[in-house]
């Protein structure tokens, strides 16, 4: 079973009396109360972990005083713009209504896009991974990515490998056969959102209990650290929404164009140590705030977390020191995997440079109240749920 749509992608906007002079003053209150209702019932159905963060706590804001006046600023040089027919919520509450998750496998497929539920991908890793039981140490959320395979074809009959998250963890020959080696083996040994920041303890490799006459290539599951800093998810399923597909690779163009001047963008096949990987995948839920984005940080990820950028002498900048750039998780015996995810929405192309500034290289978030769907912060034992 593949990661349920987030139930804030049932409630609908409400409009109110100055956005539509259509609508009565008496009737906007009644879906007013009605609307808050429903986050009610949300917020229980989803529960509360007793770490639950207010927004203010979780992410710190930039701030014109510490982060200079621009901080908040979208870019105003695009190249690229969604197309005109690009409708979205603009009026939900947003934080808060993310179901938690414990750990996050990324299934690499080559493919951009699948059917409506990954689960449903016939003699897929994700097919055997959403018919398990599913690992004992919490939710699992499975996603489908880009990220290519071994043998660079989208045939399911060939290993893969996964990327597991926070560990921060590439898991290499992987089938449907040995999903049950993966879940008992790595993810259930594996650190979760909820984990204090300690280093990442994951087998080296493990054989997997495969019948005598399975290729002997095929009989061992092994692991390796990633090599970013960040990685950056999109959501491109158009199969569940036509606007994730179109935002998607608009975004990435738009991130490259601001990466790759810091010497941090990734491409696909680029296994440098450092810098930051761009994935797309599947519906993690509310494509009605597209785009969804969601930024996996290691704890400080390039040197800048406390840097005050507004304070800084004129002509010194903030950017990424090539130590930072290149730091190799292979070279580090206490690497933790990721210390925040930033789950995102309602990204547009404008936002792109603000993300890059302050939410990739400092963990900072520019539009909060508007964009800050959920995550979680290790460091701090925090998190949205």
């Amino acid at each position: 079973m593949g990661p349920p749509a987030s139930v804030a992608d049932e409630a609908a906007p409400v409009p109110s009396p100055a956005a539509d002079s259509t609508v009565p003053r008496k009737s906007w209150k009644m879906a007013s109360g009605f609307k808050a209702l429903v986050n009610s019932a949300k917020k229980l159905a989803i529960g509360d972990s007793g770490s639950k963060a207010g927004i203010d706590d979780l992410f710190p804001a930039v701030d014109k005083a510490v982060d200079g006046d621009d901080c908040d600023h979208d870019c105003d040089n695009c190249v690229v713009q969604y197309p005109k027919n690009f409708k979205i919520d603009e009026e939900d509450e947003l934080y808060g209504f993310v179901k938690g998750w414990s750990t996050h496998v990324l299934v690499a497929t080559g493919k951009t896009d699948w059917v409506r539920d990954v689960a449903d991908e016939k003699g897929s890793v994700m097919q055997a991974i959403g018919g398990s039981k599913g690992p004992s140490n919490g939710r699992l959320m499975l996603s489908a990515s880009n990220i290519p395979t071994p043998h660079h074809t989208s045939d399911y009959s060939e290993p893969t490998t996964v990327l597991l998250l926070p560990a921060f963890t590439i898991i290499e020959n992987v089938t449907p056969a040995t999903v049950p080696t993966l879940i008992t083996k790595f993810i259930e040994k594996a650190p979760t959102n909820t984990s204090p920041l300690e280093p990442v303890s994951l087998p080296k490799a493990f054989p997997a209990p495969l019948p005598e006459a399975s290729p002997a290539a095929l009989k061992e599951l092994t692991t390796r650290p990633c090599p970013h800093q960040a990685i950056i998810l999109l959501c491109s399923q158009k199969t569940r929404d036509a606007r994730c597909g179109q935002s998607a690779p608009l975004l990435r163009k738009e991130l490259q164009r601001h990466l790759q001047p810091l010497g941090l963008y990734r491409d696909l096949d680029d296994e440098r140590p450092g810098g930051v990987g761009i994935y797309f995948i599947s519906h993690v839920g509310g494509h009605k705030y597209s785009a969804n984005m969601m930024v996996y940080r290691r704890p400080d990820a390039f040197g800048l977390d406390n840097v005050e950028r507004g304070k800084l002498a004129e002509g010194e900048t903030a950017t990424p020191t090539k130590k930072n750039i290149g730091t190799a998780a292979e070279e580090s015996e206490d690497d933790v995997g990721a210390g925040q995810c930033i789950w995102l929405a309602r990204v547009k192309p404008e936002d792109c440079e603000g993300i890059v500034k302050f939410t990739v290289l400092q963990g900072k978030l520019v539009k909060p109240k508007s964009q800050l769907r959920g995550g979680f912060d290790r460091s701090k034992g925090l998190m949205s749920w």
